[in-house]
């Protein structure tokens, strides 16, 4: 619309630049917002862009976090399980056994999974 044909947008200091737009809506959730701006005691418009704002912001944030694990699985694709246990550090080590009091000596084939910060 040009301007000064209507009032398409609206500004003002305590509000973000708004648009009228027409929805097709279910009804179900058009009578349960309603509802819920009745309660609030705000009008429907409220009710529906802090719903709309909440949906595309969680919607940004699933996208973004399929994007960063997209790009570690790219990244580690290469590397053998040893490999990504080493670049996580864990350590594998012998660990003395706990059968024998004293026993300083490790015992075969038993492993501790030590995480390093």
């Amino acid at each position: 619309m040009e301007r000064g044909k209507g009032k398409d947008k609206t500004e003002s200091p305590t509000k973000k630049l708004t648009r009228r737009t027409t929805l097709t809506l279910p009804s179900d959730c058009l009578d349960r917002a309603a509802q819920i701006a009745s309660e609030r005691h705000v009008n429907l418009s409220v009710v529906m862009t802090e719903a709309l704002t909440e949906g595309l912001r969680s919607q940004l944030e699933t996208s973004r976090a399929d994007e960063i694990l997209g790009a570690y699985k790219k990244a580690f694709a290469g590397f053998s399980e040893e490999e990504l246990m080493l670049l996580d550090s864990i350590i594998l080590q012998p660990t003395p056994s706990k059968n024998v009091p004293g026993n300083k000596r490790p015992r075969m084939g038993t492993v501790s999974l030590r995480h390093e910060c």
